[in-house]
């Protein structure tokens, strides 16, 4: 099982004469990587056609470290952020660059968005506030310590996940505490935290002892908490059960799991649990209206039924690649891996029908999918945006937002074009983003080059 796990200084001094642990630290921490080796890829038959429609590069992405700083869209935007500090805005349509404001802080989560809020957590226990529109800096706001989910905003609060087990309501106004929720955090767990829900005026919130909590968004007052996954064994990594995986509601339903423990589904209004299966994940999950679609501990990916949580289907083939969350679209769910490929799969039968490199770096953040297009971040800092021939959810992005890109200095990996090549540029890019008809100039980018296409190989 590959597992990738990072502590505080203090955790590794409180553990750092346990020899149990320190021989399970060691190649984590800079030692000899006993990890077990990724599945190689087994040669596919290709049966869909998969299609770039565009990729940029944001910043130096991740910097190498284990940090889902998962991209969001909204309005017609990809809102990302990279760990040396600078956050853009993108145009989903082509991937051209809207604004990107450096933040003079290592950004460790997020980024979120809401109304005209831009949001990111720092290391040094800042949350941080940028306005939608153009990227300025509206606030700065003071936490208790490193931020490693992507701050939430509703109703005038920002909910804010911090590692010592605390959750911040936050004024969106200017930053100021509303309110706070403390849970005690275990001695040893995983480097992450899963990202608060909101719903119907609650906070759902997932903690590092397997516990699931439902608080008042307005006041942060406890409604329920249940318990997910039970911490047992000897040893503080055999008892490790974080919730790192985002919990995801449906109808009314909770899924969430844990890591080392299970998954469960329950009610959003109680917290009664309504079915689990001994299926631990820390990458995550997703739903649609009849299955739950889940990569488990050991980069398994399983469909199960929504109703009963009886098992559909299980692929083994991508084990030990850590594979991320599922992201769904069309017809397939798509999950990335460690070695910067996106697998395409038949949502039926979990049968991969195609497969596409998008870089050469580990894919953690979790793709996803906004009206048939699916949205990936690499490590090394690759977004790109995806989809796949005759895929029924897909909807033509409308380049409406070219005129509000910044066309002064370097602000993207293209410069806007001059006046008299605009009708040029909206004849191209709408044979890029128009769809996959017979025209073989669809198979063409901007600067004439062969689109990547699928690999019907594995590497």
């Amino acid at each position: 099982m590959r597992l990738r796990l990072f502590f505080s200084l203090t955790v590794i001094l409180l553990l750092g004469a346990c020899g149990a642990v320190s021989d399970r630290v060691s190649s984590f921490m800079g030692g000899e990587d006993n990890a077990s080796p990724p599945t190689p890829l087994e040669e596919i038959s290709e049966q869909i056609k998969i299609k770039r429609l565009w990729e940029t590069s944001v910043g130096d992405g991740t910097d190498e470290q284990y940090l889902k700083l998962v991209p969001t869209f909204a309005d017609g935007r990809i809102y990302a952020a990279e760990s040396e500090g600078e956050v853009s805005a993108i145009n989903s349509g082509n991937g051209k660059d809207i604004w990107t404001t450096d933040v003079d802080m290592r950004i460790t989560g997020g980024p979120g968005a809401g109304g005209n809020f831009v949001l990111v957590g720092t290391s040094e226990a800042e949350v941080i506030a940028l306005s939608a529109e153009n990227g300025d800096i509206l606030w700065r706001g003071k936490v208790s310590s490193e931020v490693l989910s992507a701050p939430q905003i509703d109703n005038g609060i920002v909910v804010v996940r911090t590692i010592d087990g605390k959750i911040f309501g936050l004024n969106a106004a200017d930053g100021s505490r509303q309110w706070v929720y403390d849970r005690t955090v275990p001695a040893l767990t995983l480097r992450g935290t899963s990202r608060p829900v909101i719903a119907d005026g609650l906070v759902i919130a997932g903690f590092d002892e397997g516990r699931l909590a439902a608080i008042e968004l307005q006041t942060g007052k406890l409604v329920w908490e249940t318990r997910i996954a039970l911490a047992t064994g000897r040893s503080d990594i055999e008892r490790m059960v974080d919730i790192d995986a985002e919990p995801v509601i449906l109808d009314g339903i909770i899924y969430v799991a844990t890591f080392q423990g299970r998954l469960a589904a329950l009610t959003a209004n109680s917290g009664r649990i309504i079915w689990t299966r001994d299926i631990p994940s820390y990458a995550g999950i997703n739903v649609d209206d009849d299955h739950v679609y889940i990569s488990d501990d050991n980069s398994a990916i399983w469909a199960l039924d929504r109703t009963t949580g009886n098992s559909l289907w299980k692929l083994e083939s991508l084990v030990a690649r850590a594979a991320t969350a599922p992201a769904l679209t069309g017809d397939v769910v798509v999950v990335g891996d460690l070695e910067g490929y996106l697998h395409w799969l038949d949502r039926d039968t979990g049968e991969i029908l195609g497969r596409n490199q998008v870089t050469d770096s580990p894919i953690i953040a979790p793709p996803f999918a906004v009206d048939g297009i699916v949205y990936t971040y690499a490590s090394d800092g690759s977004l790109g945006a995806y989809n796949y021939q005759d895929n029924p959810d897909y909807i033509a992005p409308a380049a409406t937002e070219e005129k509000e890109e910044k066309t002064d200095g370097d602000t993207g990996p293209e410069a806007a074009k001059p006046d008299e090549n605009v009708e040029e540029d909206k004849s191209l890019l709408k044979k890029l983003l128009g769809g996959f008809g017979d025209d073989k100039d669809n198979n063409t980018g901007e600067d004439g080059s062969d689109i990547e296409k699928s690999e019907d190989t594995g590497s």
